[in-house]
């Protein structure tokens, strides 16, 4: 059995992370198979991308049994295993969304908040994970959660609390609860969406942002003049504006 999944739905390429019967925890086989997943992700073709986790669980985090076994240092665990993935998915150029669809704890919430935009079932919970065991947030954990909570995100992290998928929309770390029920349909229909929005456009913007967070206003400034000069030249920019002088709805290619 692969630890990893992928499905093409047209433009849209999902990724199921495939261990359910640990509630997809991470371990050496996992994380090498989301790494060629992702890289097959680069495809042109693809134009948005679903992580998501089969069974009942997004994923728990890492394997505890694995871990206890494995040698060397945990930096550079990290570095060989959960960074590169980490990487990877914000430097794709397309949107990626974690359709979280049961619990997301410790590493397997940090993949969550790598991703773009995150929906979650009503059946779907997150727990930092970390602090339980005497661990801090790690494979950006820290980095990605301060930037989607702010203040909240240091109490929250070092509690250990879980929260449900409904706090989880209070709070703004998903933008959406779908029924059980409803949840692949709809996860479905979003990110068709997504992939028939101007891909080069979507991919430009993350990279906007990405630098919105450091940048000062001369630099930002100067990031978009780059950026906007690239998009011009798409022919997504083209047929936005041939769509809007005809009065009628763009078709993007998404090139």
């Amino acid at each position: 059995m692969s630890e990893v999944v992928t499905a093409r739905d047209g433009a849209v390429l999902t990724i199921t992370l495939n261990r359910p019967d640990v509630f997809n925890a991470f371990n050496a086989a996992l994380h090498a198979a989301l790494a060629e997943a992702l890289a097959e992700a680069e495809d042109g073709s693809v134009r948005a991308v679903v992580i998501t986790g089969a069974g009942r669980g997004f994923s728990a985090g890492q394997d505890l049994r694995e871990f206890q076994q494995l040698e060397g240092s945990i930096r550079a665990r990290l570095e060989a295993s959960y960074h590169p993935n980490i990487r990877a998915i914000r430097s794709l150029a397309k949107p990626v969304l974690a359709a979280v669809n049961g619990p997301a704890a410790g590493a397997g919430l940090s993949l969550a908040c790598a991703c773009d935009i995150r929906i979650a079932s009503d059946a779907a919970s997150f727990v930092p994970g970390f602090i339980g065991i005497g661990l801090v947030p790690d494979s950006g954990g820290s980095w990605f959660i301060h930037r989607i909570l702010g203040p909240r995100a240091f109490e929250w992290m070092t509690s250990n609390r879980k929260l449900t998928a409904e706090g989880a929309l209070t709070w703004g770390l998903v933008s959406e609860v779908v029924s059980a029920d409803e949840f692949p349909a709809r996860v479905a229909a979003v990110a068709a969406e997504w992939a028939e929005r101007p891909t080069l456009g979507v991919g430009l913007t993350k990279r906007l942002f990405e630098g919105a967070w450091t940048n000062g206003l001369e630099e930002q400034l100067e990031l978009e003049a780059e950026l906007q000069q690239q998009a011009t030249e798409t022919a997504d920019f083209r047929e936005g504006v041939t769509a809007f002088l005809e009065k009628r709805p763009p078709s993007f290619s998404g090139g």
